[in-house]
């Protein structure tokens, strides 16, 4: 199972789809009852029946159950879930927040799923609208001219810096040797050489290895100095990348390419795909979305090379679980290689040590939708418009509510438009094709009277229909100024295999040697396209025409028209850049 329940201490335990584990802690609170109760909607929220895939999202439900628990106690509320009533419920949420009425909505939701303990009026106000109305999201702002170019100069002084001690460091084998032989503890050539054969260490660390070596007492020191300690730590931190400068790669990867790693989940080693000596497949996953790629540019494609080199030495000391990660840093105090979990610490630090600040003297945020956003305004000054979405890890929802959100209600009134005219054209496209044999079409108005109704057609119409008289290249077209594919009151634009799709278009057995011919072009399409590429321009179409058009004629129909089809592009009309080879 993805989640079960922990009854002693009481908690939830989940496996992700990753293959971690985490178990969110609910005991101690002061109804054990609800507690128990939450825990249930908690576990079944586990994917794949709900939402809850990651640690993150795990932990932010847990909280909310915590929070709701301890609410309710506060107010007197001392009993199970299935005495919860809507005057409780509407308190606690109105003195809350969206997110927070949102998680405890679903918890309660996926309980009353499982065990169908509430009672019907909360059942049904559960249902209901929520009663915090969700945050406006603001669009990021980018950043200004002097803020990225001062970004940009300060993280790549500091990389190259770092990495320039590195190369200079990983040099020791040369000059320095064991420090118990040559009895200089501060000699940092002497350090950095026992540094490369046993990882980081700290001052401590290093003090212990001289007593293993001589046989000290646990509780003495061979020597201890300010010097040695200064020493042990630069070296240190030259050999081994820490994760201020590790947020410094980041940021300055984002920089280069828009591609702002901080957003995407479990980025390994294994993620960087080399396609030729000098082009990066940036392979990643984001939590909202599928596998996404990227091609990286000049300079992030050499930032990434420099970035494996100066992490080479701090993987090799890693733990195995940590290995093939592709954003480790040794941490301050334990001297040992980690993952970067607490992104913002570790940018604001390194902002702390660079000094950097923003146009108005205050420290710099760094912040990776703001780096992703002021990427692409600035491809947008050159006239760039080589992509669709802002941002390929978004959905396009998020995309609208970050960087297109409608604020004149004019143009609120637009995106209303536009989304009825989206959805009526899916619902269109949902309704199968009416497709009639020679002895039905004499009947169509007995046989098909809903069709004909949706279809607005009269006595004159319909004769027209079946006589031929309306007949397009793929199907006879019940109004062809109906405007479905283009201004109405002119001839339709669409192009042949468009009718495929379309709510006016019916099918008769005359155009089965047009329907052939139009099939045998979907094959050679198939044949010179990706894939890809294939099923996002005609694989809706070919799909209609082979499983719900064709198999609807008859053997004799598709026989004869196969008679007429020569296989070639002269057979359609079409435009210059359609034509196959």
């Amino acid at each position: 199972m993805p989640a079960t329940i922990v009854d002693e201490p009481l908690g939830v335990h989940f496996i992700f789809v990753d293959g971690t584990d985490w178990t969110i802690r609910l005991a101690g609170l002061p109804n054990p009852q609800l507690a128990r109760d939450l825990a249930v909607g908690l576990a079944a929220n586990a994917h794949p029946h709900g939402g809850i895939k990651r640690r993150g999202t795990a932990n932010g439900y847990g909280i909310a159950a915590r929070r709701m628990v301890h609410a309710l106690s506060k107010d007197g509320f001392s009993g199970p879930a299935s005495e919860l009533t809507r005057g409780v419920l509407m308190r606690f949420w109105m003195a809350g927040n969206h997110t927070r009425e949102r998680n405890t909505r679903q918890l309660l939701k996926d309980l009353d799923l499982t065990t169908g303990c509430l009672r019907p009026d909360v059942r049904a106000y559960l249902d209901g609208e929520p009663v915090q109305a969700r945050p406006v999201l603001t669009t990021y702002k980018a950043y200004t001219d002097a803020e990225w170019e001062r970004l940009e100069t300060t993280c790549r002084h500091a990389v190259d810096e770092s990495y320039a001690r590195y190369k200079l460091a990983i040099q020791s084998d040369k000059w320095g040797s064991d420090p118990l032989l040559t009895d200089r503890e501060d000699a940092e050539e002497d350090i950095a050489w026992l540094m490369l054969r046993r990882g980081p260490l700290t001052y401590s660390a290093y003090l212990d290895y001289f007593r293993a070596r001589t046989g000290e007492k646990r509780g003495m020191r061979k020597t201890f100095s300010t010097t040695g300690c200064s020493a042990a730590q630069q070296v240190r931190d030259d050999l081994f990348p820490s994760r201020p400068i590790m947020a410094a790669y980041k940021a300055l990867l984002g920089v280069y390419c828009g591609v702002v790693p901080d957003g995407i989940a479990d980025l390994g080693v294994g993620d960087v795909e080399w396609a030729g000596d000098a082009m990066i497949l940036l392979s990643y996953v984001k939590g909202r979305t599928a596998r996404e790629s990227s091609v990286l540019t000049g300079p992030a494609v050499r930032l990434l090379e420099q970035w494996l080199d100066h992490s080479s030495t701090l993987r090799r000391f890693a733990d195995d679980s940590l290995r093939e990660e592709l954003w480790i840093g040794t941490t301050e105090h334990k001297a040992d290689a980690a993952r970067d979990h607490v992104k913002g610490a570790h940018r604001r630090k390194f902002v702390e040590q660079s000094g950097l600040v923003d146009d108005q003297g205050r420290k710099f945020c760094i912040h990776g939708g703001r780096i992703r956003h002021t990427y692409d305004e600035r491809l947008a000054r050159r006239g760039w418009t080589g992509r669709a979405l802002i941002d390929p890890n978004h959905s396009a929802r998020t995309e609208g509510d970050h960087y297109a959100t409608p604020t004149d209600p004019d143009q609120l009134d637009d995106i209303d438009s536009i989304i009825n005219d989206g959805q009526a054209d899916i619902l269109r496209k949902a309704l199968p094709p009416v497709v009639l044999t020679s002895e039905r079409a004499a009947q169509f108005a007995a046989d098909f009277p809903d069709e004909v109704r949706r279809l607005g057609l009269d006595t004159a119409a319909i004769a027209e229909l079946v006589g031929g008289e309306r007949d397009v290249f793929t199907a006879a077209c019940t109004d062809q100024l109906a405007g479905v594919h283009g201004p109405v009151g002119k001839p339709c634009p669409a192009r042949p295999w468009v009718c495929l799709l379309c709510p006016l278009a019916v099918f008769l057995p005359r155009h089965a040697s047009n329907l052939l011919r139009l099939d045998a072009f979907f094959g050679r399409q198939f044949q010179q396209m990706t894939t890809d590429h294939y099923l996002r321009v005609f694989g809706p179409y070919a799909h209609r025409l082979t499983h719900d058009i064709l198999p609807k004629f008859s053997t004799e129909a598709k026989a004869k028209g196969a008679l007429d089809v020569a296989g070639d592009d002269s057979e359609i009309p079409l435009r210059p850049e359609e034509a196959t080879r």
